[in-house]
């Protein structure tokens, strides 16, 4: 029986200790690997290896046997050898190392997106609150906007003046143009000027993005203004238009009257009594070799460019053309091109004669311009007197734009049975749905006209 284990001593030292006779100095016997050492020592000493027999070395004597494998004691050795500690302790270094390195991966991604992320926010901010209140901080920090472009300007671009133009009107058109950063950098220039300049109406070769002085500068020069260019306005009939186009290009008036006679030449239906309304009205360049003929077809394929544009059917061009002429000449605001062609439908479906004074007078005098009409156009039998017959007048009474056709096109939705412009100066014009209410609306008219004589009346 092993005795029990002093106090401090490891109480399964027994389990791996084989009794021994050897004596040690103070009386302690030597444990196995003191043994095993002393063994060791001493064959080393002899230069022999121990023979069977010997003490602790028989065969058959496995647990004795310095080569035999002791289970029990393998064991206990590698759980407490110093490499076993060592194994356990590197072992748990790389595990914390292991789980140390992706937060310091982590880390890094952190503080690289977290700065990005910051300024972006600040970016967008900053451009909102620009965008938003961009006048108010020019205001406050004294960076108000220049006016004005500096230099001569770049590239090229084709400016009107029109007959009658104002220097407001010459300020908003070059600005319009991209020739002047604003409108009022030109005009402020004009008043300043002594003498104030006088300006010819014309096409002008000017340069985009001109200093206003450059721009007074280049338009007082002859040398910019473009020849052989016509401006055709809205609403002027066949015979004003082919006088402006005999102007610009020295063609003879007659001779461009003699090509425009023959309507179908030019692609317009054989049922159209003349050329009017097909000769389209905007800003023309003619070559110098131009003959009548090609000039007059200029006019009109840009008219049949514009009908294809508002997806008119080829068969329907001229129908379209008759009441697009009608609103240009009866609509003066935007909007009110639209509720005209309306006005007009209505009384279309209603079987209703149109009654609209610019048909009347077009067939007795095509260069009247009072609203009212003549007893002699109210009484004649022209084919355009819609007083007298009922449906669309037999064709076109002026040359239309693209606002006009397209109001033709598309009426806007309305009720309306009359219209009448109560103030011609600024267009006003009332709609009514009954002919009382109407009446009332004509008074207004000729309060207008007492007050205001000429303008129109």
């Amino acid at each position: 029986m092993p005795s029990e284990p002093t106090p401090g001593e490891d109480p399964l030292r027994h389990l791996f200790e084989e009794p021994t006779d050897e004596p040690v100095a103070g009386g302690r016997q030597l444990s196995r690997k003191e043994r095993r050492k002393r063994r060791s020592a001493e064959q080393d000493d002899a230069g022999t290896p121990n023979q069977p027999g010997d003490d602790d070395t028989s065969p058959s004597d496995d647990s004795s046997s310095p080569t035999a494998t002791d289970p029990i004691t393998s064991s206990f050795d590698l759980l407490v050898s110093p490499s076993a500690a060592d194994d356990r302790a590197a072992r748990r270094r790389r595990a914390q190392t292991s789980l140390k390195k992706p937060k310091k991966r982590s880390n890094i991604i952190l503080w690289t997106v977290l700065p990005i992320v910051v300024i972006a926010a600040i970016v967008a901010s900053g451009v909102y609150v620009w965008n938003t209140f961009e006048p108010q901080i020019r205001s406050v920090m004294g960076w108000e906007e220049p006016t004005d472009y500096e230099g001569g300007g770049q590239g090229e671009v084709l400016v009107v003046i029109a007959e009658g133009d104002t220097g407001s009107d010459i300020a908003a058109t070059l600005a319009e143009s991209g020739v002047t950063k604003t409108a009022k950098a030109f005009y402020q220039l004009l008043l300043t000027q002594d003498p104030e300049p006088t300006f010819q109406p014309g096409t002008y070769s000017l340069k985009k993005k001109m200093s206003a002085r450059a721009a007074l500068t280049a338009l007082l020069d002859e040398d910019n203004k473009v020849e052989r260019t016509a401006l055709i306005r809205e609403g002027l009939s066949g015979e004003a238009i082919l006088t402006l186009v005999s102007d610009a290009t020295e063609i003879p008036l007659d001779d461009l009257r003699e090509a425009a006679a023959n309507p179908a030449d030019f692609g317009i239906p054989k049922t159209a009594p003349s050329i009017e309304g097909w000769l389209f009205p905007a800003v023309y360049q003619f070559e110098p070799d131009m003959s009548a003929h090609d000039v007059i077809q200029k006019l009109v394929s840009r008219t049949i460019t514009a009908l294809d544009d508002a997806n008119v059917a080829p068969e329907n061009r001229e129908h379209v053309l008759t009441i697009a002429s009608i609103i240009q000449r009866e609509a003066r605001q935007q909007d009110d091109f639209y509720k005209v062609s309306r006005v007009i439908q209505n009384r279309l479906d209603a079987g209703m004669k149109l009654q609209m004074d610019s048909t009347a007078q077009y067939g007795v005098d095509t260069d009247g311009d009072s609203v009212w009409s003549s007893k002699e156009a109210l009484e004649s039998d022209s084919p355009w007197n819609t007083y007298k017959h009922k449906g669309l007048p037999i064709g076109p009474i002026a040359s239309p734009g693209d606002l006009a056709i397209d109001a033709a096109v598309n009426p806007v939705a309305g009720d309306w049975l009359y219209f009448v412009t109560v103030n011609l100066k600024t267009g006003e014009t009332v709609f009514s749905t009954t002919n009382a209410e109407h009446e009332k609306a004509v008074e207004k008219l000729r309060a207008w006209c007492e007050a205001n004589p000429g303008n129109g009346c």
